[in-house]
C-alpha cells in the first residue's frame, strides 16, 4: 500500500484504528490471505471509502427518521380510532402475549427514562401507569415499534396501517424489521456500504406504488435497503430529494464500487430511481 502522507495516514490509525480501517481496504487486496494488495494501492483511496461509508450512514439515518415518525404517527391514529387510546396495554390485540409483555416492559422502561416534558407534564396530572398512545409511542423505540407492529394481530387495522405505505402487512412488517436493523449498525458506525443483511425484508408481490422492475436483486445488499426508503418516502414525502443526495455521494467519491452495494448493471432503467425524466443518479 502507498501512502501520499504518512503522518496523516499515522494519525488517522491511531484515532480511528486499524481494524476499523482494515474493513475498508479490504476490497483492494490482492490476495486475502496473504494481505497482499494489488498494485498501486493507496492508503487515500480506502479512506474515501470509510468516508463514504460514515456519510452513506449519515444520510441513511436522517431518512430513516422520517419513515419512523410516520410510523409512529399512522399506528397511533388507526388503531386509537379502531380501539382506543389505550392499546398498546391491551393484550388480546396481540398474537403472542409473551412477546407482548416483553416489548409493553421494554416500553415502560423507555418511558421511565424519558425526561420530556409532555411526559411529565402526564404524570403530574393523571394517574394512569401509561399515557395514552400517540403520548407513548413519541417515547417508544423504533424496535419496540416494529415489535408492536409485527405481533399484532391480523386483521383490518393491521392491514390499514401497511395499505397507507403500500404494502401487505406481512411485507411491511418484515421491511420495518430490517430498517431497525439497518438504523442500528448506522447508530454504532459500522461499516455498512457493502454488508450482507443478516436481516433480510420481504420481496413485495404487489405494490400500490412504483416499485422495482427487477425482481431478481438481492435482499441482502443495500441497494434493496436504499430502494426500499425511496419507495416509503414516495408516501411520507413525496417531494424528498433522498435520490439527489445520493447522486451528489457517488458524484463526490466516485471510486466507490456500487456492484459491491448490490447495485445491478441495468439500475439505471428503474423508474424508481429516476426523478426526472432527463436526470438520473
Amino acid at each position: 500500500m502507498q501512502f501520499a502522507d504518512e503522518a496523516k495516514a499515522l494519525h488517522l490509525l491511531q484515532n480511528v484504528s486499524y481494524y476499523r480501517f482494515s474493513g475498508y481496504w479490504y476490497p483492494f487486496l490482492a490476495d486475502k490471505q496473504t494481505h497482499i494488495f494489488k498494485p498501486d494501492t493507496n492508503f487515500e483511496a480506502a479512506f474515501n471509502l470509510y468516508k463514504f461509508d460514515r456519510e452513506l450512514r449519515q444520510l441513511i439515518i436522517s431518512e430513516l427518521e422520517k419513515i419512523e415518525v410516520a410510523v409512529r404517527s399512522k399506528m397511533a391514529y388507526v388503531l386509537s380510532t379502531a380501539y382506543d387510546a389505550f392499546w398498546i396495554e391491551n393484550a388480546n390485540m396481540f398474537a403472542d402475549s409473551a412477546k407482548h409483555r416483553a416489548t409493553l416492559a421494554k416500553i415502560c422502561e423507555e418511558l421511565s427514562r424519558s425526561d420530556e416534558e409532555f411526559i411529565m407534564s402526564f404524570k403530574s396530572k393523571y394517574s394512569n401507569p401509561l399515557p395514552p398512545s400517540f403520548i407513548l409511542l413519541e417515547t417508544t423505540s423504533f424496535g419496540a415499534l416494529s415489535r408492536l407492529y409485527e405481533n399484532l394481530k391480523s386483521g383490518k387495522a393491521k392491514k390499514d396501517i401497511a395499505n397507507m405505505f403500500g404494502l401487505s402487512d406481512k411485507v411491511f412488517a418484515s421491511w420495518l424489521h430490517s430498517f431497525v436493523y439497518v438504523r442500528n449498525i448506522c447508530a454504532h458506525h459500522a461499516r455498512m456500504w457493502n454488508k450482507w443483511l443478516q436481516v433480510q425484508p420481504l420481496f413485495p408481490k404487489h405494490t400500490d406504488n412504483m416499485w422495482l422492475i427487477d425482481k431478481t436483486v438481492s435482499n441482502r445488499r443495500m441497494y434493496y435497503i436504499l430502494s426500499m426508503i425511496i419507495y416509503l418516502l414516495n408516501t411520507v414525502n413525496p417531494k424528498h430529494t433522498f435520490r439527489q443526495k445520493l447522486a451528489a455521494l457517488f458524484a463526490k467519491y466516485s471510486n466507490v464500487d456500487r456492484c459491491a452495494m448490490g447495485f445491478p448493471s441495468d439500475w439505471e432503467n428503474e423508474p424508481l430511481w429516476s426523478y426526472n425524466a432527463k436526470h438520473r443518479i
